[in-house]
């Protein structure tokens, strides 16, 4: 079988690169000097940020104080229904793919649960924020206790926790 001298050569308008030793060497960049060294106050700061959290529900961070408006509001909302939960959207239409996650695990175990959307009042987003201790949403609550946020809702429904929990809040 003979090869023709043209199916080596490359087709019109493209380009072949150039072997490595014609190509045209750049400048090379001097290394950047070393970071000064870290000072003891943050070094401190990060072993303090490398100690174990706190337990579920506690909070370190400084939050404006909630008002006691607020609160009753909220242990109203909490106490009202065996089960509510705290998203961003609503249950038909979840705005947020954690909200959707939660709001399709309580589905699929066909349990009763009132949403309320955060997105529709900061005033009520930044005081949930506090009152839970917990920053972000959703979040869940079962027979009036914060049960908490996405993860803990999906590695607890996975372990048979959230069931067992939600049977004895419904039983209640």
């Amino acid at each position: 079988m003979a090869t023709s001298a043209t199916a080596a050569r490359p087709l019109a308008g493209t380009a072949v690169p150039l072997p490595l030793a014609a190509r045209q060497r750049t400048a090379r960049v001097a290394l950047l000097p070393l970071a000064p060294p870290v000072p003891a106050q943050r070094l401190a700061l990060w072993r303090a940020a490398q100690l174990p959290l706190p337990a579920r529900g506690r909070s370190v961070r400084c939050l404006a104080t909630l008002s006691q408006e607020m609160r009753a509001t909220l242990d109203k909302v909490v106490g009202s229904s065996k089960v509510v939960l705290f998203m961003k959207g609503t249950k038909d239409f979840p705005q947020c793919g954690f909200s959707h996650t939660v709001v399709q695990i309580l589905r699929s175990l066909n349990v009763p649960f009132d949403t309320l959307d955060v997105l529709s009042n900061e005033a009520l987003r930044q005081g949930l924020k506090e009152y839970s201790s917990w920053p972000t949403f959703p979040q869940l609550y079962i027979d009036g206790e914060f049960f908490g946020g996405c993860d803990i809702t999906v590695e607890a429904y996975k372990s048979g926790e959230l069931q067992e929990t939600l049977e004895k809040a419904i039983c209640s």
